[in-house]
């Protein structure tokens, strides 16, 4: 008896002080070794006093051997239930307590008792809730036990087939060594058979569990079974340690937030800064992290007018009207002169503009039957171009003329190459050719007598003339 009160007061005093672990699937074979104390009472016919004496825990400390006489070794199932193998060995110094009614009685002390049990287990845990260090459980199931005692019908033994039941706990000091103990009843089938009350402690050892990359969580559980990782993320590695496991974490090589799926922020904008075109400007996520301070859309970095709202097209600054015409510069010909929204923002031609060309065109003359200009024509020409280029929406046609002199074919033809001599002219000085059209009329439409050497020479003219 007090071994086992040493026994029982020594495992109170490791519950208390370890930090212990829950048992777990994960291990799937536990075996125990300890020592057991059997209670034989009566034969059939006399539970009670049986019970009695069981609760009392009577003559305990006599059929109790001082040494490992239990050895058992589990196999767990699933959900709850394993499955036990046990055996025992012990003496029984007190075969039967006083006041029995069995009528055989023993004639020596020291009866060899043994047994072996096949009992499936239950975790109570799953009904009321892991613990952590405790496992309390029942257990049912067949076993078989033999004392060897001389009855005094000269009879040797008494060997029975058992219903055994069991109630127990294991209280675990860490993941794989804890202490059981354990107490059950195993009810006979024959007549004349013994029940026995059975008490046990002992050391038990969970073994089995397979654990690949060694880093404390068994691979059945383990999310990341062959990379060693931690046990609160299932296993799985952290590498920066910012709480998101490396699988998860868009960044795992820097430590990040949470939000930003383990991606660091810099300037907290909810934008990660690898997705951040400016992760030390508080930004938006239209504008990929950046800043916009006058809202146009147009990001700081280039917008040229950061202060004041402007389009995309103009890099953010507001456009112009330069000549105060309502007409925006970008969309202004004219944009020092202020005109008319008609004419893109130039003026219309005046008169006096038109009389002013009229007057330099009068003055392009040709020598006889030849392209080429008279002398200082070109001055002449110099001034149309720059009357032209004061209204650069108004469009004009050149229209070319000869005298008499030659044939008629011949002079269509002269005229209408010195329509293009006074457009080529044009254009090679900056007017743009879409504004100019050509055409020649030959001999017709004389403005002089074509009978006087000068009046020959007015006939040799180009006219230009506004056609919009």
């Amino acid at each position: 008896m007090k071994q086992i009160k040493l026994a029982v007061i020594a495992m109170f005093m490791l519950v208390s002080i370890t930090n212990v672990s829950a048992q777990d699937e994960n291990n799937p074979w536990v075996i125990g070794f300890g020592v057991n104390s059997v209670d034989q009472r009566v034969a059939a016919g006399n539970f009670s006093q049986s019970l009695e004496d069981f609760v009392g825990f009577d003559e305990l400390s006599d059929n109790t051997l001082p040494s490992i006489s239990r050895i058992s070794i589990d196999r767990y199932l699933e959900k709850g239930f394993s499955l036990q193998l046990a055996g025992s060995i012990n003496k029984l110094d007190n075969l039967f307590g006083d006041g029995t009614t069995v009528a055989e009685a023993t004639t020596s002390a020291d009866a060899l008792y043994y047994a072996i049990d096949l009992v499936v287990k239950y975790d109570l845990n799953n009904l009321f809730g892991q613990t952590g260090w405790f496992n309390p459980y029942i257990a049912l199931g067949g076993g078989y036990q033999n004392i060897d005692f001389t009855r005094a019908d000269g009879q040797d033994g008494k060997s029975d087939i058992m219903l055994v039941t069991n109630l127990g706990f294991n209280t675990w000091f860490n993941d794989n060594i804890g202490l059981n103990f354990q107490t059950g009843y195993g009810h006979h089938f024959q007549p004349t058979g013994f029940d026995t009350f059975r008490h046990s402690i002992g050391l038990v050892v969970k073994f089995g569990g397979k654990d690949t990359d060694g880093d404390g969580v068994y691979d059945k559980h383990d999310a990341c079974p062959e990379v060693a990782g931690l046990e609160e993320f299932k296993g799985c590695p952290d590498a920066d340690g910012d709480g998101v496991t490396d699988a998860d974490d868009s960044c795992p090589e820097v430590a990040g937030l949470a939000a930003m799926n383990g991606c660091p922020d810099a300037d907290g904008d909810g934008i990660a800064d690898k997705d951040d075109a400016c992760p030390n400007a508080s930004g938006t996520k239209a504008n990929k992290g950046c800043p916009d301070a006058d809202g146009d859309g147009v990001v700081d970095g280039e917008d040229k007018c950061a202060d004041v709202a402007g389009p995309v097209a103009n890099s953010g600054c507001p456009w112009v009207d330069t000549d105060g015409d309502s007409v925006l510069d970008k969309d202004d010909k004219c944009p020092l002169v202020a005109g008319l929204a008609s004419e893109s923002g130039c003026p219309v031609i005046s008169n006096a503009a038109k009389m002013g060309i009229n007057t330099f065109a009068k003055a392009i003359l040709f020598n006889t039957e030849k392209v080429s200009f008279k002398s200082g024509v070109t001055k002449e020409l110099d001034g149309m171009k720059a009357i032209i280029n004061e209204f650069p929406t108004s469009e004009f046609v050149i229209k070319g003329y000869t005298d008499t002199t030659g044939s008629v074919s011949g002079n269509l033809k002269l005229s209408n190459k010195r329509a293009n001599a006074v457009k080529n002219y044009l254009v090679k000085n900056g007017i743009d050719a879409s504004r100019l059209t050509v055409k020649g009329f030959g001999q017709a439409d004389p403005i002089d007598s074509n009978k006087t050497r000068a009046g020959r020479a007015n006939n040799r003219r180009v006219e230009v003339k506004v056609t919009n």
